[in-house]
């Protein structure tokens, strides 16, 4: 059967713990990273990419044509927490903050985005992740959303 198709859709995902809290400890991160990728390969999503860090995770994905970016930001996210709870892997109750950052990625410059995603601890210590969020806002004309 011919295919007459041809979708790549690249999409660069960010999301915080609630409140930005630093909950994501230097034990539990790794764990996290590979419960993530295990799941994702479950289910068929295609990460290339994936950091995280103490209240954010980035995630750089090819988003499958019949996948919608909230479905993949919903799953990753509802079944992360819930495995965080039912592990007991932090002090208290662990949740997202709601919602994410969703932002499109040109093919050419897929691989700046990846070094991007993996160089995350240098980064932030030059700049916050509330700076680095504002600067993504603003970047791509957003800014007045997070008023």
């Amino acid at each position: 059967m011919a295919v007459h198709s041809y979708v790549k859709l690249w999409v660069h995902l960010i999301w915080t713990t609630h409140g930005r809290k630093r909950q994501l400890t230097s034990e539990l991160r790794p764990k996290l990273f590979r419960h993530m990728l295990d799941y994702a390969q479950h289910e068929k999503l295609d990460f290339e990419r994936i950091n995280v860090q103490p209240e954010h995770v980035h995630v750089l994905i090819n988003l499958a044509s019949d996948t919608s970016v909230m479905t993949v930001a919903k799953k990753i996210k509802g079944e992360s927490s819930h495995w965080i709870n039912e592990n007991r892997m932090t002090a208290g109750r662990f949740r997202w903050q709601r919602g994410y950052g969703a932002f499109s990625v040109s093919a050419s410059q897929v691989e700046l985005v990846k070094k991007y995603i993996e160089n995350q601890e240098q980064h932030h210590l030059r700049h916050s992740f509330e700076e680095e969020y504002r600067d993504w806002l603003q970047n791509y004309g957003m800014e007045e959303v997070n008023r």
